[in-house]
Parts: C-alpha cells; structure tokens; sequence
C-alpha cells in the first residue's frame, strides 16, 4: 500500500510539473546570447504579427492588434518625410528661374529699341564691370571707373545695347591711340597725366553731352513724342558724333603730338611746338577724319545704330569741323588770362557739343529727319 501511495504522489507531481512547464515554458528556459537575438527578431515590426503569446491559461493569442499601431505610425512619418521633400522641392522650383522667364529678361535687356528697364541694366553694368575691372582699372581711376559704371547705366538703360557698344569702342580706340608714343610724349611733357587713365572730368566732359542726346532719344521712343520737337533718329545722330567728335579730338591730338612733323597754330598758321594749345599737324588733322570714320561707321555697319550711310558722312563731317572749332577754342581762350575755367573737360564739353548741334541740323536741313 505504501508503495502505490509513492507512485500516485509521483504521478501527481510530474503532472502538475508538465503542466506548469507547458504553462510558462517561454521563460522557463535560461535565455542565453542566441535565444536573446530571437527574442529580437520576434518582436520587430516585420515579425510582430507572426509572434505568438501563450497566456497562463494555456490559450494563444497573436498580437496582431498592435500591427496597424505600429504599422500607422510608420506611415504617419513616412507621409510626413514625404510632404517636406515635396514642398522642399517645389519651393526649389519657385526659386529657380525657368527658360521662359531667362528668355523674357534676355530679350529685355537686348531689344533694339532701348528702354531697358533701369535695374535690369545696373545689374548687367555691375556684371561686366567686375568682370573686366583688372583691365578698365589700367584704363580708369577709380573714380572714374565708377563715373563710367553709371555712364554705361544710363546708356543701356536708353539706347540699350548698341549705344552702349558704341561709347565702350570710342573708350578703348582712345585709349589705344594714346598709348602711341607714349614714351616719348611723356618725355616731352606732353603726355596725357596719369599715365593716360581717364578720370571723372575726362568721362563727364567726353559723354555728358551724348548722355543728354540718349536721354532725349529714349524719351520720344517711350511716350511716342518727339521730344523738343526733334525726332529720336536726329537725337540718336546727334549722340554717335558727339563720341564720333571726341573720338576724332582724341587721334588729333594724339597722333600729332606723336608723329606731327610740322605743327601750325590754326589762327595765323606759325610754327609751333608739339602739344601747344591749337596746334593742327597734317598726321593730326588726317587721324581726326579716320577716329570720326570709324566711330560713325561702326554705328551704321556694326550696330545699325544709323540707319543710312548718308547719316555716317554727316556724322563724320560734324566730327571734324568740331575737332577744327576746338583747335580754334584752344587757341583764342584755353589758358589765357579770364578764362582759367576752360579747362580741357570744358573745351572737350563744348567740343562734343558742336559736333551733336553741327550733325542733328544737317540731319533735319540736309537728309530730312
């Protein structure tokens, strides 16, 4: 008897042991290193509905119900990344200028007619200037460099792009043929000071009047009136011989000095120095009628700028009876006693001036603008 008592106690215990195993066998076992990495991967979001949990009871359940949780949350932040990458993108977009509207600024700022929005031109001078700032500064003091920043402002802005050209060659034709003999001239003392580097004086004095003509110009384009009474091809005329003018003053004056064999003062034709003031040289007077040429004719064949050859003869007539009125005005006022306010900037003024009045009257009596 006492040996079946043993055996049911045995029997007993071994069935609650198997059921208390069955039980709580997911932490009976001890959990090593390799256990702890399936542990892991069971409960990770790609294996979470697989996973299953045993309750006390002995009844299994999945955890299926924390899916959508997780799985929404992830997607909440997935939606999220998404929306700040589109709207990143779109504000990129709105940013970045398209083909249309580069074309439109494009065509803006090289219409022929001019008119160019004021901003839109400053930005473009700004661009060029740097650019070519380490070469206009051996051309420019610095004054002056920012003196012609705002001359080729106001040029684009009214006679757009081909005007601007046309002032930016007389400026480098000029400069080169000062450079001629420099060497020498300055040995002589009759060199341009500063090693020829224009400043504000020589920007203004040489431009100012043809800065007026392309403003009068611009005007009677933009409000259709002719403005004093005069039509923008004669105002456009009156402002290539100005530069034309000048330019043809600048070989002269230059070209004698340089090469001049014999020297005349245009009052009463006696010998005098190289460099004197109102001195005409057969070089010089040659070299004048080749700096108005080439200036007139670069507006008619190289820009269009005048439209008809008979506009380059009267343009470059008028630039070299100017160039023989400012020998003149050399001669009679320049450095004489009252007049210590006709300076050279004054005489290139009156000089450019004469040369725009001579060429817009020839153009309205002779070719009837």
């Amino acid at each position: 008897m006492m040996i079946g008592t043993i055996a049911v106690m045995l029997s007993s215990a071994a069935a609650a042991t198997s059921s208390s195993a069955f039980a709580f066998s997911p932490i009976s076992a001890p959990i090593t290193t390799t256990r702890r990495r399936k542990h892991i991967s069971i409960i990770s979001p790609n294996n979470i509905e697989q996973t299953p949990i045993i309750s006390p009871d002995g009844s299994t359940n999945t955890c299926s119900s924390a899916v959508p949780f997780l799985t929404g949350t992830r997607n909440t932040a997935t939606t999220k990344r998404a929306h700040h990458a589109t709207t990143t993108t779109r504000l990129q977009s709105s940013l970045l200028p398209t083909s249309e509207s580069i074309g439109s600024i494009l065509s803006t700022l090289f219409q022929n007619s001019g008119n160019v929005p004021f901003l839109l031109s400053l930005l473009l001078n700004t661009a060029l200037f740097t650019s070519l700032r380490p070469k206009l500064m051996t051309m420019l003091t610095p004054s002056g460099y920012l003196c012609s920043l705002a001359l080729g402002t106001v040029l684009w802005t009214t006679l757009g792009w081909r005007g601007w050209t046309v002032c930016v060659l007389y400026l480098f034709l000029g400069q080169l043929v000062t450079k001629i003999g420099f060497e020498e001239k300055e040995s002589l003392g009759i060199a341009e000071g500063r090693g020829g580097r224009r400043g504000p004086e020589n920007v203004w004095g040489s431009a100012f009047t043809g800065s007026l003509c392309a403003i009068a110009a611009a005007m009677s384009v933009g409000s259709g009136v002719d403005t004093l009474g005069i039509s923008n091809d004669v105002w456009v005329l009156g402002y290539v011989a100005s530069l034309a003018t000048k330019l043809a003053d600048t070989f002269a004056s230059e070209i004698g000095k340089a090469y001049g064999k014999t020297t005349f003062l245009i009052t009463n034709l006696k010998r005098v120095p190289r460099g004197t003031e109102g001195a005409i040289s057969l070089e010089g007077t040659l070299a004048s009628v080749v700096g108005g040429l080439s200036l007139s004719a670069y507006a008619y064949l190289g820009v269009g700028l005048i439209s008809s050859l008979e506009g380059v003869g009267v343009a470059t007539f008028a630039a070299f009876f100017a160039t023989m009125c400012e020998s003149l005005i050399g001669a009679t006022l320049q450095e004489k006693e009252g007049f210590g306010w006709m300076t050279n900037e004054v005489v290139n003024f009156f000089n450019t001036l004469i040369g725009a009045a001579v060429a817009m009257s020839m153009g309205v009596l002779v070719l009837g603008m």
